[in-house]
């Protein structure tokens, strides 16, 4: 699931990755540019609480490998031809299979892991590789080849099929497994839905600051530090790839702190960091990308298991909202954001990612732990 979840988040980073080179090659605004980012990410957010609906009434760990093949089909054309509705169709199309892919994954995650921290820690941990595998994968094809080879960017996602493939049936083969339905859940306990929409917000507010910078920070860098196309691509790396050890780190620190705890204080940690990215010249900027990081991808497991635990009659729906829509929601910010760039200079266009964490602290302060709801089991497919 890991493995599989790491082929289908390379294109939720690769989307961000291109901005660069849709504007050298194609002369596109910041605007324009970020758009981009906005198509994949406005059918992402609409369609994600419906496949969470829909993994809460019915099993379909059969969309897993369909998913991750659509992902990767928008990706590998969008790079095909000059025309920019072709483009957004593309990524849009890119969007659709990462919103169809999440809900259930993170449902089927869950029952593999049993409602562990750590170990839904290792599952989101495989999607934060695939966002730092991105920026090198992007320059690697896109870079020598131009955006004529972006079917190239193709190819994981046929590894992405062959994985998840296989953890559909590894999840059909275990002893005893029943489906997993609303029916079943019902004496999971009582819902809180308060406690799940400030803990939305919350995410909101991240998702605003993570898309705003792995939209910009590549351009961004290379205008702070004087670099090329390696100076930004490196930033990007750093972004995503500091992820990784903050998932990891996130997990483990819950276990001993509380999850609420360090959530909270991970979107304290945020706020120096993102005014480090904007304010500090030169090659120190990657310390406080990294620190960025950190403090964005520390929480990001610990939402999903929170969200869950929020909503244990509707872990498919919680699952879609805390990994996805919450997630993808925040490209909807980043028209606004390349807009502000435009008229002013990008310096300033990224000063309003400040705000948000603040206001995710303020969101998460005096929200009580929810207790653990039982892990649900795997299932293939069966109707409530």
């Amino acid at each position: 699931m890991s493995l599989g979840h790491a082929c289908v988040d390379v294109y939720q980073g690769a989307v961000a990755a291109l901005v660069p080179f849709f504007v050298a090659e194609r002369a596109y605004s910041y605007a324009a540019a970020s758009g981009i980012v906005l198509a994949a990410s406005l059918l992402s957010s609409v369609a994600q609480p419906l496949f969470g609906v829909l993994t809460d009434r019915f099993a379909m760990p059969w969309l897993l490998p369909l998913a991750a093949a659509a992902s990767g089909a928008g990706i590998a054309v969008s790079g095909i031809g000059g025309s920019y509705a072709l483009t957004l169709a593309a990524v849009a199309v890119s969007g659709l299979g990462v919103a169809a892919y999440h809900p259930e994954a993170a449902r089927a995650a869950r029952a593999a892991s049993d409602g562990r921290h750590t170990a839904m820690g290792w599952f989101a941990l495989g999607g934060n590789v695939g966002f730092a595998l991105a920026p090198p994968l992007v320059a690697a094809v896109v870079a020598t080849w131009g955006l004529r080879a972006s079917p190239l960017l193709g190819l994981p996602a046929l590894a992405g099929v062959a994985l998840c493939g296989a953890a559909v049936r590894a999840a059909a083969g275990r002893a005893g497994s029943v489906p997993v339905t609303v029916e079943g859940a019902k004496g999971a306990g009582r819902d809180d839905w308060p406690a799940f929409l400030r803990l939305s917000g919350a995410v909101v507010c991240r998702s605003v600051v993570f898309v705003g910078l792995s939209t910009f920070v590549s351009l961004y860098v290379r205008q702070r530090t004087g670099g090329g196309a390696a100076a930004g691509t490196a930033a990007l790396c750093v972004l995503y790839a500091g992820g990784a050890a903050g998932t990891l780190a996130g997990s483990r620190l819950a276990g001993r702190w509380g999850r609420l705890r360090v959530v909270r204080h991970s979107y304290a940690v945020t706020v120096p960091a993102v005014a480090g990215v904007i304010l500090v010249p030169g090659p120190p900027l990657y310390l406080f990308v990294a620190l960025a990081s950190a403090g964005l991808y520390v929480p990001f497991s610990l939402h999903v298991t929170l969200g869950q635990d929020c909503l244990p009659r509707r872990t498919g729906t919680a699952s879609g909202v805390t990994l996805g829509l919450t997630v993808s929601i925040g490209g909807a910010a980043a028209p606004a954001l390349g807009a502000l760039a435009d008229a002013t200079s990008l310096r300033t266009g990224l000063l309003p990612l400040l705000i948000p964490p603040v206001v995710a602290w303020f969101l998460l302060r005096g929200l009580r732990e929810p207790l653990p709801a039982t892990a649900p089991s795997p299932v293939a497919g069966s109707r409530a």
